[in-house]
């Protein structure tokens, strides 16, 4: 099934590179895996990134599928097809950016870029086993990546090693600096509930990493995760809505972007408060622990035989969707449960301690590969 939408050849001779398809390419069209847009116009320019992957000398091999407009957690799109899931076949890929994603974990770019508005970043790569960053909200340029207006959403890597996601980001981000030393940083461990395996999994990892750890709730969480859907679906909707009356979007996704239209003014100035209330309960928890540590994923990735329903499927992103509302940067590290099946480990970090969170996440992957 569909992982890269089109072959490209553009660039140097470095990092081989593709993009997800929200993603602008000069002389392209950016159809975000929808029927609806399978006659949009070229591309006139290249998004911000796009021109900092080719002045980094790489080269940009293709665009990759996702879930049709990105607004789905399962990768499932009936037109474009779904993209396999290359080292755990027969589970989802995750979305939106199934592609991306599958794309590093099937070898065929040394990364990829993908969006994350709701976990569109974290939730693929933990279902494909590979790593994914979400930077802090703002700090990649989003010029050139669709939708135009957003609160939540971001550009970040997908790779299939620690170190090679640090370089991504230093390529994407021109203000990314020198990782810091990490000596005597405690590790919050946030309480949540989760499938049995994966928790076990993810808490054994924790200790076996011998960095201080302590419990960090955050009882806000269920009240953030309704507030960035609320937005999420208000932004959508804009953004999108009026390809409904095209009668080309998929049914998933058209009854979604409906059932969006009716988010409510008062909803939406009601999860504004939710937003302040839950960024300062976590900016408290992280003046504790510089790094919070919970799941990526409640449990593992569904069969695509099950997933037809994407509604159903949205409580995928109960642990990820919260940290869109407050722009921290978050990022998800592939393991495996008693099952032999892909559990991420989502690390979250103060807003611009980009570099320390990814510090943290690589000693992490070095002490428990030693």
């Amino acid at each position: 099934m569909t992982i890269v939408v089109e072959k490209l050849e553009l660039g140097g001779a470095g990092r081989t590179v593709m993009v997800k398809d929200t993603i602008d390419v000069a002389g392209h069209p950016t159809r975000a895996s929808s029927r609806a847009l399978e006659e949009a116009p070229d591309a006139e320019r290249h998004a911000d990134v796009v021109q900092a992957l080719l002045d980094a000398d790489c080269r940009i091999t293709g665009k990759t599928g996702l879930h049709e407009l990105a607004f789905g957690t399962t990768g499932l799109n009936a037109w474009i097809g779904t993209a396999d899931n290359p080292r755990y076949p027969g589970r989802i890929p995750g979305g939106s950016s199934s592609g991306s994603a599958a794309a590093v974990a099937a070898d065929l770019c040394d990364f990829a870029l993908g969006t994350d508005t709701g976990g569109s970043v974290r939730i693929p790569a933990a279902c494909c086993g590979v790593f994914g960053l979400k930077p802090t909200f703002g700090r990649v340029s989003r010029a050139g990546v669709m939708p135009a207006e957003t609160s939540l959403d971001c550009v970040g890597p997908f790779a299939a090693s620690i170190h090679m996601l640090i370089e991504a980001m230093g390529t994407i981000d021109p203000s990314f600096g020198v990782l810091p030393g990490v000596s005597g940083i405690r590790i919050g461990v946030v309480p949540v509930e989760a499938n049995r395996e994966v928790q076990a999994a993810l808490d054994a990892v924790l200790e076996a990493s011998d960095f201080e750890l302590r419990s960090a709730p955050l009882p806000g969480m269920p009240a953030a995760y309704d507030a960035g859907l609320a937005i999420i679906n208000r932004e959508t909707w804009n953004a999108c809505g009026h390809l409904v009356e095209s009668g080309l979007v998929g049914a998933d996704v058209a009854s979604r972007l409906l059932a969006a239209s009716a988010t409510t003014d008062a909803a939406l100035a009601d999860a504004e408060v939710v937003r302040a209330a839950f960024t300062a309960e976590v900016d408290a928890a992280l003046a504790r622990c510089p790094i919070l540590a919970l799941p990526t994923m409640p449990d593992y990735p569904a069969l695509v035989a099950d997933a037809a329903d994407t509604r159903a499927a949205i409580g995928m992103t109960a642990f990820v969707r919260p940290f869109n509302l407050t722009g921290h940067p978050a990022l998800s590290i592939p393991f495996e449960g008693a099952s032999k099946l892909p559990v991420g480990l989502q690390l979250v970090a103060a807003r611009g301690a980009d570099e320390l969170l990814l510090a943290v996440a690589r000693e992490l992957v070095r002490r428990l590969e030693q």
